[in-house]
């Protein structure tokens, strides 16, 4: 994970509806980033509809806020259109951005070991530099949470 303080890694990604958003161009602006492992997965849904549904005060407060995960341009747009989501989506297939993010990491379930994405978010002020982070998200009160946190 980064550290707090630390500029942020900028890149740029492939979001739905097409476009690219290069992190760097979001300078002067608070940005929220969250990672997540699966579109349409129960805990990554109700995280996304969580953000969809503060999008307003996020905006209100200044704060851009955007979903990443390695799932393709294509499966966001789905996953967008089939649960009215409001919150941009960006993909990283190849999976740099979420291993310059520290959240590309060895996980464990059901006894099973694999590579997957470790759900964290972090805030960066305005200068691209790590605000907050919040490693090993528990999805209940997150979104509430990384607001009260960027409006501070």
């Amino acid at each position: 994970m980064l550290e707090l303080g630390t500029t942020a890694p900028d890149f740029t990604l492939p979001r739905d509806g097409g476009s690219d958003v290069t992190l760097s161009d979001l300078k002067g602006q608070k940005v929220v980033l969250y990672f997540y492992p699966k579109d349409n997965t129960p805990g990554c849904t109700t995280e996304a509809l969580d953000f969809t549904a503060l999008k307003s005060e996020f905006e209100a407060a200044g704060v851009a806020v955007f979903g990443i995960s390695k799932d393709s341009v294509k499966k966001h747009e789905n996953f967008c259109a089939k649960h009215s989501l409001g919150i941009p989506l960006l993909s990283d297939e190849n999976g740099t951005v979420c291993e310059d993010y520290g959240v590309w990491a060895e996980k464990k379930m059901y006894g099973k070991t694999f590579w997957g994405i470790v759900r964290a978010t972090y805030l960066l002020d305005e200068e691209g530099k790590v605000a907050q982070v919040w490693p090993k998200v528990k999805v209940a009160g997150h979104a509430s949470e990384v607001l009260e946190a960027a409006k501070a």
